[in-house]
């Protein structure tokens, strides 16, 4: 039986995810552009879903930030 993925990342295996340093996840979420998160017990943790949503809505045609139609 394969593995399961955790639905529930921490920083450090978000910004890995993304392929980001933890500090840029850290100051994404303060000044809010980042993904939603959750603060749990104290902790910061993401869910995969919500990344992908995140990453959908961040696509782009061109530098200048012109969306896809269609989605």
């Amino acid at each position: 039986m394969p593995k399961r993925r955790p639905d529930f990342l921490d920083t450090t295996e978000t910004a890995q995810i993304l392929r980001l340093k933890k500090h840029t996840m850290e100051n994404m979420r303060c000044i809010g552009n980042g993904p939603v998160f959750y603060k749990l017990a104290g902790r910061i943790f993401y869910r995969r879903n919500d990344l992908r949503h995140w990453l959908a809505k961040a696509r782009r045609r061109s530098s200048a930030g012109e969306q896809p139609r269609g989605r």
